[in-house]
């Protein structure tokens, strides 16, 4: 116990020195919400795999998914890897960067405002990111309270309070440089810990060979008859299994705190870094957990997932000794204010700059967008921190549904418009509100009146799938029956594309000399 708690003094300690260095760099509004856009390819990375992988993933997803798939579960980590992250980088990288900073955008509904030329679609987005984001914060606080009251036996209310707090403040202190070297540190954490914690699992099952053909003599007649199924390839299910990756993966694309990354990245040098890098901490922090999830069937005679699925990965993790459970509470920790921090800036920035000063104070100094942005960011944790609270005590739903709910809703009504905001000139105002509309409202009914939808659709994970899917469709089919977007505005978003700038002779080769 004495070994587990000096641990989390260490890390809180760190966290928030962290923030109290880099307080200089969160005088201005670019300084708070993008650290002035210079922010390094390692931090930029990192940064998008902390905030991609949270509690919600490692106690959440990993569970639940581990126990529905088996082995194959593992999918969705590469799926999250190459689609989340590789892709994500290539496509939207460098457009998101260079186009943002050509319409002066902080936020992703200021982006929104600027690209389709409407101020409406502007507060729409605001109002969409702010309540949205809160039921996925929300399941943040459960999936740690699982691992906190494993390890050390305190109270849950103690456990949210205190993470909620010492994000907060370094946060408030640093703004989103304080979160990008935070998110350094917490991702090789992550990075050391997922290895560590799989091996050491294994290891108790009698190693990897064991463990799988322990997991091959594993049968559950409700999910399959098949022998040896949750070993298989692509499992017991591979339609149900495509819908999570799809989510957990193209979601990212729309998902305004994981966007922000590209916003706040120093050059296109450090985009091709980043795009590296991002894809190597995804295959083994993501991949880690769903291979480790994977393998829960394994203490089933220890598990009563009648409580739930959010208790399968604390209960594998129980029988470690002590030094690894300290590792472990500290690399959920690691993820989950990585996750909480990125959220609660994104949210508190988009309020600001899109709802209050767009709409009351056009002539808000800076100072003062940098105060409320702050006082803001208590506001969201305090209410985060409330609604967490009540629906552990009412067990209205697991984690995983919370989050489905979240980025189905988030990432259904924001990636198409941001994907062709970046690359189709035809895409129309109408066609974005059309998109808006469509997931929210989508996402509301699957929320409020789930046996009404289709079976395959009442799962909150396979609805958001659907809603991303149905967002790239609709775009383009509305936009050919409707008003054509103002023909200047667009060429003015798309000239930033065309401009010629000039870089030193060591960073390009000249015309005519390019290697063959």
């Amino acid at each position: 116990m004495v070994v587990k708690v000096l641990l989390l003094v260490i890390f809180f300690a760190v966290m928030v020195g962290i923030g109290v260095y880099c307080r200089t760099h969160a005088a201005s509004v670019n300084g708070f919400v993008l650290g002035g856009r210079s922010v390094g390819p390692w931090l930029s990375a990192f940064a998008y795999g902390t905030s991609y992988f949270s509690a919600v993933i490692f106690v959440g997803y990993a569970g639940q998914f581990g126990w529905k798939f088996g082995i194959a579960s593992t999918w969705i980590g590469i799926g999250n890897a190459l689609l989340g992250s590789l892709l994500a980088w290539v496509v939207l990288g460098r457009r998101t960067r260079v186009m943002t900073q050509h319409l002066d955008s902080a936020t992703m509904p200021q982006f929104f405002g600027e690209r389709y030329g409407s101020n409406a679609l502007r507060v729409a987005a605001a109002i969409i990111t702010f309540i949205f984001l809160i039921p996925y914060t929300a399941s943040l606080y459960n999936g740690l309270s699982r691992l906190f009251g494993m390890a050390f036996h305190i109270d849950y209310s103690v456990c949210v309070i205190v993470m909620a707090a010492l994000t907060g403040i370094y946060v408030i202190i640093g703004g989103y440089m304080a979160t990008a070297v935070n998110d350094f540190v917490q991702g090789i954490i992550m990075l050391f810990g997922i290895v560590a914690v799989i091996a050491a699992v294994l290891q108790g099952n009698g190693g990897f060979m064991a463990s799988l053909d322990g997991l091959a003599k594993v049968t559950d007649p409700a999910v399959s008859d098949t022998p040896g199924v949750f070993n298989s390839f692509f499992g017991p299910d591979p339609l149900s299994l495509l819908g999570v990756v799809i989510l957990t993966s193209l979601g990212t694309w729309g998902l305004p705190q994981m966007v922000q990354k590209f916003y706040a990245i120093k050059s296109e040098k450090a985009i091709s870094t980043g795009t590296v890098v991002s894809t190597a901490f995804a295959i083994v922090v993501a991949g880690g957990c769903y291979f480790l999830g994977g393998f829960g069937r394994l203490f089933s005679d220890k598990i009563d997932i009648s409580k739930g699925f959010d208790q399968i990965i604390p209960t594998m993790l129980s029988g470690l000794p002590d030094i690894l459970i300290g590792l472990v509470v500290i690399l959920v920790l690691s993820a989950s204010m990585s996750t909480l921090s990125s959220l609660v800036l994104a949210s508190s920035s988009t309020l600001t700059l899109d709802l209050i000063k767009n709409s009351f104070d056009k002539k808000m100094s800076e100072k003062k967008q940098v105060f409320i942005m702050r006082v803001l960011i208590v506001v969201f944790v305090i209410i985060s921190v409330v609604i967490a609270l009540i629906q552990y005590k009412s067990n209205v739903t697991f984690i995983a549904q919370l989050m489905g709910i979240s980025w189905g809703a988030l990432a259904g009504a924001f990636l198409a418009p941001l994907l062709y905001g970046l690359y189709y000139r035809k895409a129309s105002p109408a066609s974005i509100w059309v998109c808006f509309l469509f997931s929210t409202v989508f996402m509301i009914c699957n929320m409020t009146m789930r046996s009404a939808f289709p079976p395959i659709l009442q799962s909150p994970i396979n609805a958001g799938a659907f809603c991303m899917i149905a967002g790239l469709i609709l775009v383009p089919l509305i936009s050919a029956f409707t008003p054509a977007p103002d023909k200047e505005l667009v060429e003015n978003c798309f000239s930033c594309y065309d401009k010629e700038v000039t870089v030193p002779q060591s960073e390009s080769l000249g015309k005519g000399e390019r290697r063959r």
